[in-house]
């Protein structure tokens, strides 16, 4: 280990570690544009200058090694005017369209001069011209007025996703970030770019002009898109949810995560239905004596007790039924402590041979791109295939030629998509006398024959829960904010079976989290 000095901080580091690295260790603060962990270093920007004791000259932090007894500081006047000059150079060019850019409020740039600027421009000579709104591929687009060159963009197609579709083209101040001809961004981990682009120069297709950051709140959470399970940030306000980012976990997906676990926020929990009885129909639930519209979006009291009501009738019904007569569903999309919850209820009410593992295209399992995507779309088929050990359960794989049962319980998956047999799965569950659907969104084969009871599942990112990912790493995460009030997740489905009351199950397992609310306030304050 070496010792040094950081802004008359004392540190141990190992040996090889850059003085950019250093500071980064003590949590000090240090201007730089181009320089990020998990790239090569650049050197481009110049901004992350310090003064080492007894070099008369300024050294940049990121390519310059510790030393033994090296003294660092960041803070004299020297370094400081060297930095100011530094941004004023990196802004000459850079357009005054900060109230218009969707950079805004967590902008390198803006951060930076706030930080490490606060200096009246000098330059007088008209800023150079570059293109604007240029279509780099299917989900990135470029401002290149915006971009300060900074090449991590470059270095990302080079080195982590090894599609080097970007390169810096012209020279001086006409150099410019652009594609190859006919080589547009096509890759799956693009919109990586737009996450580590530190100005408003390359900005995402799908969240352009959505939202404004500063109306959005973001917690932790666990991707549910594929069997990696990259650690992210979900993005949210009370109009829903806008994005998803990673967040770094070196163990899991380091900095990254590819563009298919960007969209995963898109099927949670857009609507949810309660539905009992033919959908086909005029007096749906007339069975029961209520009607609920179908595609009427469940929350607030009045809601939960309907579906307080109908687990009650579930109950009652499941209590009646023959044990061999009712098969239950599940899949590896479902978390652990759900799983476990379904599993053990079921295996010990009713016969075990009528427990049916769905799967996803199970021939692409064990297809993966050397980087984080996975053929296996679900985020805990580890922990499913576990959880049925456990219970001394081995599942029948579910295919379409089996024959359902007079009554099939459905945990049914969040991502539709991912399963190209769903319509079959619900044409199978409902040729039997009753089904039970537990879980988020409708389909329009829904409630066409058979009985049908229809709950709204919770989905992941309402969950308290943990995925198991591809090679037995256990992750847990909370909630991240409640979306439909009535629904439920599958072990909550179980509680409430046994006789819970919806209320305390809402008041002790759902931890609703605070939303913020998009508006603009028109009052001003006093001067």
């Amino acid at each position: 280990m070496l010792k040094c000095t950081i802004n008359g901080k004392h540190v141990e580091v190992k040996e090889g570690t850059t003085v950019i690295q250093a500071f980064k260790m003590l949590g000090e603060e240090i201007a730089h544009y181009c320089w990020h962990p998990a790239l090569s270093v650049a050197g481009v920007c110049r901004l992350c200058m310090v003064e080492i004791e007894g070099n008369p000259r300024l050294q940049i932090a990121c390519n310059t090694a510790v030393t033994e007894g090296m003294v660092v500081t960041n803070k004299s006047e020297k370094v400081k005017d060297a930095v100011k000059w530094g941004l004023d150079f990196h802004l000459i060019n850079h357009p005054l369209d900060c109230p218009i850019c969707d950079q805004a409020g967590e902008c390198g740039l803006q951060d930076q001069y706030m930080k490490f600027g606060k200096y009246d421009p000098e330059m007088a000579e008209k800023k150079v011209n570059k293109h604007k709104a240029v279509d780099l591929g299917e989900r990135v687009v470029l401002d290149s007025e915006r971009c300060i060159l900074c090449s991590r963009c470059v270095r990302f197609t080079e080195e982590i996703s090894k599609t080097n579709e970007l390169g810096i083209f012209n020279r001086g101040d006409r150099s410019e970030i652009g594609t190859f001809e006919d080589k547009p961004m096509t890759d799956k981990y693009s919109v990586n770019t737009v996450d580590i682009c530190p100005v408003g120069a390359l900005t995402s297709k799908d969240f352009r002009f959505k939202q404004r950051v500063w109306f959005l709140k973001d917690r932790p959470s666990v991707c549910p898109g594929c069997s990696t399970g990259c650690n992210v940030d979900v993005y949210y306000n009370r109009e829903g949810f806008w994005r998803v980012k990673p967040r770094y976990n070196p163990n899991v997906n380091d900095y990254w995560m590819c563009d298919e676990g960007r969209d995963t926020y898109k099927y949670q929990n857009k609507f949810d239905t309660v539905v009992v009885g033919h959908r086909g129909e005029k007096e749906v639930m007339k069975n029961v004596n209520r009607v609920i519209n179908p595609m009427h979006i469940t929350g607030g009291h009045a809601e939960m007790m309907d579906v307080q009501f109908l687990l009650q009738k579930i109950s009652e019904k499941l209590g009646a039924s023959k044990p061999a007569d009712v098969a239950l569903v599940v899949t590896g999309q479902s978390t652990n402590e759900e799983l476990s919850a379904i599993v053990s209820f079921f295996a010990s009410k009713f016969d075990k041979k009528n427990i049916y593992h769905w799967q996803n295209e199970p021939e692409k399992w064990n297809e993966f791109d050397g980087l984080l995507m996975r053929g296996d779309k679900n985020p805990n088929t580890k922990g499913l295939l576990k959880v049925l050990e456990q219970n001394g359960v081995q599942a029948q794989l579910w295919k379409p030629s089996l024959t359902a049962g007079k009554l099939t319980i459905v945990v049914a998956p969040e991502n539709h998509s991912a399963y190209k047999d769903f319509s079959a799965m619900v044409k199978w569950a409902g040729s039997g006398q009753s089904t039970i659907w537990l879980g988020p969104g409708l389909h329009e084969d829904m409630g066409m024959q058979g009985e049908w009871w229809v709950i709204p599942g919770k989905t992941t990112f309402e969950k308290k829960g943990s995925f198991e990912n591809f090679n037995g790493h256990v992750q847990s995460f909370e909630p991240v904010t409640t979306v439909i009030d009535a629904a439920v997740s599958a072990d909550e489905f179980v509680t409430l079976l046994k006789g819970a009351n919806f209320l305390e199950i809402h008041k002790i397992y759902r931890n609703p989290v605070e939303r913020v609310e998009n508006q603009f306030i028109f009052e001003r304050g006093e001067m």
